[in-house]
């Protein structure tokens, strides 16, 4: 569900940081202006479907990727891994690295597809794929299993940060207003202020690891599956902020907390009752 009410905003996202790679700010055309400007282009070039671009590779990537994440983190927590000093924040960055790693060949298709619209105001390069399937049909055929991968050492380091700062944050949020007595132990209002709070740090920390990583996957490559722009994640990194300047790492922040925030407040939520449920599951007979 979180993932169909916010996938406009990652169709709205994918635009605007792809939007002028790597050119210098004020030296190319925008046709994508803030969140509900460029929402709005897209819905005058692809229609209101448009905005629901590559929502089967981004319901597959989510359940792929917060499956894994979940399952990892609360294999921490139930070891006590997250007790020990710094132990959330390793806990949380592990386990969103793992998730990455899995669902990295439906964030590539989904960033493909999201990226595709009429020449008048297409950004980035245009894959042009018909569907998901032919997506993943054609790029197995042109470069194999390791082609599916392509653009994971963007994913890996961008979902490890915005996992470490967005567990780490919730937990700790969650407790804080909990401790100081604003929202009762396990209320949803705790979850949903720990939720808010941790939509903040994952936007600011995240963002630039995000830009880099649309990058790496939306990016041309040559027969032998090379990248034609960028050589991998730190001369993506260099040539960004060199080229478009610091800012340039902050394309599509205003559409990354918007995404993230109400994402991030309904995921906590649902994990956090969903664990809850299973803890006070009686543990089976002998």
């Amino acid at each position: 569900m979180a993932c169909v009410l916010t996938n406009p905003l990652e169709v709205v996202k994918t635009r605007l940081q792809l939007q002028g790679e790597l050119r210098a700010p004020g030296t190319y055309p925008r046709p994508y202006r803030g969140v509900l400007r460029a929402a709005g282009a897209v819905c005058r070039a692809d229609g209101l479907r448009g905005l629901q671009k590559g929502l089967a590779a981004g319901l597959l990537y989510q359940g792929l990727m917060n499956g894994v994440r979940f399952y990892c983190y609360s294999c921490a927590l139930a070891a006590g891994w997250t007790g020990w000093p710094g132990g959330t924040v390793v806990a949380g960055a592990v386990a969103g690295a793992v998730g990455a790693f899995v669902g990295s060949p439906a964030y590539l298709v989904k960033t493909h597809l999201q990226a595709q619209t009429l020449a008048a105001v297409a950004v980035g390069h245009q894959h042009n794929h018909e569907s998901i399937s032919g997506a993943f049909e054609s790029i197995y055929r042109q470069h194999g299993v390791a082609g599916l991968w392509r653009g994971v050492t963007g994913a890996v380091p961008r979902v490890a940060v915005g996992s470490a700062a967005q567990l780490a944050t919730f937990a700790s949020a969650k407790d804080w207003v909990c401790e100081h007595q604003w929202f009762g132990e396990g209320s949803w209002a705790a979850v949903l202020a720990g939720g808010m709070v941790s939509g903040v740090a994952v936007a600011v920390t995240m963002t630039p690891f995000d830009v880099v990583s649309t990058r790496l996957y939306n990016q041309p490559v040559d027969a032998d599956g090379a990248g034609k722009l960028y050589r991998g994640f730190w001369d993506c990194f260099v040539q960004i902020s060199s080229k478009e300047g610091l800012l340039g790492l902050y394309k599509g922040i205003g559409a990354v907390y918007l995404r993230l925030g109400p994402h991030t407040v309904l995921s906590l939520f649902f994990w956090d009752e969903l664990r809850k449920m299973v803890q006070q599951q009686p543990p089976p007979g002998p």
